[in-house]
């Protein structure tokens, strides 16, 4: 790299991330920036509630408290930092933030970003059609809230702020809006938007680019002190991932593909508001020891559209587990969720009270996320994970009170260590729509002074520009070809999206990839899936990085909050499909051995 490079740190992925990533980076990172992504759908949901209960609520309060921390070390080291800690009140978060800062007797200012709260104007987007679903919006949300981009927070870098807060935004926004103040980047700099849009995404969950939920997880080192992701970007959108020296964790060409394939969707329209991202031919080579480098990021212009995310009630949910010990433990695991499943809707007749609206009887243990593909029906040891939705709470306090005297009353071997039932819950549901980028207006204030926010680009972006997805040569060596499981040859990585699950899977060499694309087609995961896929399969090639994206649509049981699934996120996903079998060559196949020893190809249900 060459020229002028600014230091990033990425010091949360999700509210409630860790407190030591903060001081680890400050006093270890030679920063220039320290960036901060606390925001999902479900966060804005709970902010939106603490708001209604408490209007000066509604933020991440526990980022004032970081921050008000380390003051001294911002103010010498002049570290300006980024966050969507505002949540659904970010006026309030700089407040309390500007508050801190006069206490302490420091000279800071303070920006924020607003305009992406839509929910006071939610009756103007009424006849919005839901983007996968095609249901019309709820009739009462809790919140809505646009994805801003980044030129705002460069707008409020500009006018001065050292500490930039914004309610809901695409999360990279954060990084990208330090590259464009940084090096001048204008709307058109659409390959360089998309490199710094790459950087942020890498950094956005935190340490998962730094080793976390790394497939080779036994090579991550020390992770009760694993090091958060520095990007050191450069002015052609280029950058070099590593982390503070010192610390646990890994950076590797593994860790930082595998976070590149999370949670997207086709590789080569990462839809943002600045930029449609192309990714697939993203080079990532090892630079050094735990420094990654990673270019040819390309971008095209984006659409003329905000996402919205909107969260609403849709009845109530429970879920409890039970430990269940001894033989014929999963037999005896399913006839007690049968049972006080029976049983409590005997009573809902009782008291004229309708039916459960869905219920999930998982148990785990005897890998029943596998479905069909289980090897370990005869475990001696289950945790029975028995949940349930229903109009009422009431009905739902129910089905708790049965299910806990199920252990003096059913199966031999319940136990656990006790402590409080678990509480009645509203189900909170996504709805995600699109809004024309002229309907929001952003607005940008700096130490309480109004500052000219910059018009969202209308880019016309064009899906049908895109033309076939590019596919690789398969090799498939025949029937009688050795079998080796998919993890010898290839690391992988899932997430969520709403409804929708992606699992990146990434060769370990090039040379594997044919063999890879042969074996775990599209309709291939989605057979191993089938016992949870309700929608398609699509799969994406990334040549640059010698991967395939599968993304599921429909397969999580609503998502987040909505599902009540075990993994209602994906996060198992890539890591249960590790051990499908792959044909290779015998070369190969040796090659490979002590892996295949350790790990058998899955024998795959039909």
């Amino acid at each position: 790299m060459s020229g002028k490079t600014i230091r990033i740190g990425g010091a949360s992925g999700f509210w409630g991330d860790t407190s030591i990533s903060t001081p680890q980076l400050l006093r270890g990172g030679d920063l220039d920036y320290l960036v901060f992504d606390y925001l999902a759908e479900i966060t804005m949901s709970i902010m939106a509630r603490a708001r209604a209960k408490d209007p000066n609520m509604g933020y991440a309060h526990d980022f004032v408290g970081a921050i008000a921390r380390e003051l001294p070390t911002l103010s010498q080291k002049k570290i300006r930092v980024i966050a969507n800690a505002g949540g659904v009140n970010p006026v309030a978060c700089a407040r309390a933030l500007e508050a801190k800062i006069a206490e302490a007797g420091y000279d800071l200012k303070v920006g924020v970003v607003t305009g992406d709260d839509l929910l006071e104007r939610a009756s103007e987007f009424s006849d919005t059609r839901e983007m996968f679903s095609g249901e019309p919006m709820p009739p009462k949300l809790w919140s809505m809230n646009a994805y801003l981009g980044a030129f705002p927070v460069a707008a409020a870098l500009a006018a001065g702020a050292d500490i930039v807060v914004t309610g809901r935004g695409v999360d990279s926004a954060v990084t990208l809006g330090a590259c464009i103040h940084a090096f001048g980047w204008t709307q058109q700099d659409l390959d360089k938007l998309s490199g710094g849009s790459l950087a942020g995404h890498i950094v956005e969950c935190g340490a998962q680019a730094t080793g976390g939920l790394h497939t080779d997880w036994e090579e991550t080192g020390d992770w009760s002190n694993i090091g958060y992701p520095i990007v050191e970007v450069a002015e052609d959108g280029s950058f070099v991932v590593s982390k503070p020296e010192g610390t646990g964790g890994l950076v590797s060409e593994a860790t930082v593909t595998e976070q590149m394939l999370y949670e997207i969707g086709d590789p080569r329209a990462y839809l943002l508001p600045d930029v449609t991202c192309d990714f697939t031919q993203v080079k990532i080579e090892q630079a050094g020891r735990d420094q990654v480098r990673v270019s040819n990021a390309k971008g095209l212009p984006p659409t003329n559209y905000y996402k919205v995310s909107a969260t609403w009630q849709d009845g109530f949910r429970v879920g409890m587990y039970l430990t269940i010990g001894g033989l014929d433990a999963a037999r005896k695991a399913e006839k007690v969720a049968d049972s006080v499943l029976r049983r409590a809707e005997s009573m809902f007749r009782a008291m004229n009270l309708p039916p459960f609206t869905e219920t999930s009887v998982e148990v785990i243990g005897a890998e029943a996320a596998y479905g069909p593909h289980s090897r370990a029906r005869a475990a001696r040891e289950v945790v029975l994970k028995l949940a349930a939705k229903h109009e009422s709470p009431k009905a739902l306090e129910i089905m708790v009170r049965e299910l806990t005297s199920s252990g003096t009353s059913m199966s031999p071997g319940i136990t656990g260590m006790g402590g409080n039932r678990p509480k009645v819950m509203p189900v909170v549901r996504l709805f995600s729509c699109l809004v024309d980028k002229a309907s929001v207006t952003t607005r940008v204030e700096v130490a309480g002074q109004v500052v000219p926010a910059p018009e969202a680009l209308r880019g016309g972006f064009d899906p049908t520009s895109l033309g076939l997805d590019p596919s690789g040569p398969e090799s498939a060596p025949g029937p009688d070809a050795p079998v080796v499981p998919l993890i010898a040859l290839a690391w992988g990585r899932s997430g969520d999206k709403g409804n929708k699950a992606n699992i990146g899977v990434i060769a370990r060499k090039p040379e594997y990839l044919p063999y890879i694309r042969a074996a775990l087609t599209a309709g291939a995961v989605g057979a191993f899936f089938g016992h949870f896929l309700k929608g398609s399969v699509e799969r994406f090639e990334l040549p640059g990085a010698h991967s395939l994206n599968f993304l599921l649509h429909d397969v999580l049981g609503g998502g987040g909050v909505a599902s009540l699934r075990n993994d209602p996120q994906a996060k198992a996903y890539a890591q249960m499909i590790l051990d499908y079998p792959v044909p290779v060559t015998p070369e190969i196949a040796a090659s490979v051995r002590a892996v295949t020893e350790k790990f058998p190809p899955a024998v795959i249900a039909a």
